[in-house]
């Protein structure tokens, strides 16, 4: 297997200037009033990219003309750039290559279900934790994105649901509502902590402060960072934790994914059960079942007996069909297989579905996309 070296530590390059949707409430008015203006025009300000969706200065009626501009040069400089949108599942799925203004490419994937929306965001520029089976993980990682740069993904998102650019539920495009966020596009959201918490609070503090979206709606994933997991833990938030396990027993883990040398399986589901018990909500737990290497039923026995042991009712467990990358050893599992996992898992006593898979024929797996360029 590919032994890529784990980084936590990104180049420290590249960020973007500073952005409205990098700062606090209050930084935003001193920010404003910095620049000669009224601190009220920070809440104009807000109301326009959170709310109304826009960075665009013509439509800021309400702001003096000769202010407009300074305003949004200063404080809404251009982050990224549709490079490229791709769709499939009859238009339901939406995958966007985004640019930065240094050249760095991003993904994120809009997912529209008939009774929801979710969006599927990046955190890094590539990802440091070296899982070989992960397109990403097998790119590195060339920096952290800046909390204005995860959120920009967002209420881009926001606008193409609510300007009807997807299909509803009658298979006509239709105005919608953005409802749900997942942190799993490119990176390790818990290795770019002060700015994904930030974005985790920009994304659900109520409007015009920020999107608005429920924080019981936003999902945080990570490949098992166990210091970082008991510190999100004591942040206050009700956003749901995903743990990458894709293994119950520490050998293998070691293997595909390395962070696993440093914090052990039961290292990660007892940092888990913490978070369970400080938010009193329940664990998701992300199993990539590969071919041959994580499906037998004996590990499946034993995902159950050790979820079952740490987390208690407490966890349920997402089986994900792998989405090979073009020329990778790794493949998914026969369906018969995958069945069987499940019932297993299940019948230990774990409640373990697999989840919907979308966007396979549009490289829809994490840096695909990004690495065809």
């Amino acid at each position: 297997m590919t032994a890529l070296p784990l980084v936590f530590d990104a180049p420290r390059r590249g960020l973007p200037r500073r952005h409205l949707a990098d700062l606090t409430v209050a930084e935003r008015a001193e920010a404003v009033a910095a620049l000669g203006e009224k601190p009220f025009r920070a809440k104009q300000l807000s109301h326009h990219y959170f709310s109304r969706l826009t960075a665009d200065p013509d439509g800021m009626t309400d702001i003096p003309a000769a202010s407009r501009q300074r305003l949004v040069d200063e404080l809404m400089p251009s982050l990224l750039t549709q490079v490229r949108v791709v769709d499939c599942d009859d238009g339901t799925t939406r995958k966007t290559l985004w640019r930065a203004h240094d050249g760095t490419l991003v993904e994120s994937v809009l997912m529209r279900y008939p009774e929801r929306a979710t969006l599927c965001i990046s955190s890094q520029a590539g990802c440091g934790m070296a899982c070989p089976f992960c397109a990403t993980g097998q790119g590195g990682l060339t920096r952290n994105l800046s909390t204005a740069e995860i959120v920009d993904q967002v209420r881009a998102a926001a606008a193409v649901m609510r300007d009807g650019l997807m299909p509803g539920p009658d298979g006509a495009p239709a105005p919608g509502r953005l409802s749900n966020i997942v942190f799993m596009g490119m990176g390790e959201p818990l290795a770019n902590y002060k700015r994904v918490l930030a974005a985790v609070r920009r994304i659900t503090d109520p409007a015009p402060a920020g999107l608005g979206i429920s924080q019981r709606s936003v999902t945080v994933s990570t490949v098992g960072l166990a210091p970082a997991i008991r510190k999100l833990a004591d942040e206050g938030l009700q956003v749901r934790l995903a743990v990458s396990l894709h293994t119950p027993d520490d050998e293998l883990r070691d293997e595909l994914v390395p962070v696993n040398n440093r914090w052990s399986v039961d290292e990660v589901l007892k940092a888990a059960r913490y978070y369970a018990d400080r938010t009193g909500r329940r664990v998701s737990i992300e199993y990539a079942l590969i071919r041959d290497i994580n499906d037998q039923p004996w590990r499946a026995d034993l995902l159950a007996e050790r979820l079952r042991e740490h987390l208690g009712h407490l966890v349920h467990v997402n089986v994900i069909p792998l989405n090979p990358t073009p020329g990778s050893k790794w493949d998914a599992s026969p369906k018969p297989v995958e069945r069987e996992f499940v019932r297993r898992v299940n019948a230990g006593g774990v409640a373990c579905t697999v989840r919907d898979t979308r966007g396979q024929e549009i490289a829809a797996a994490c840096g695909q996309l990004a690495a065809e360029g």
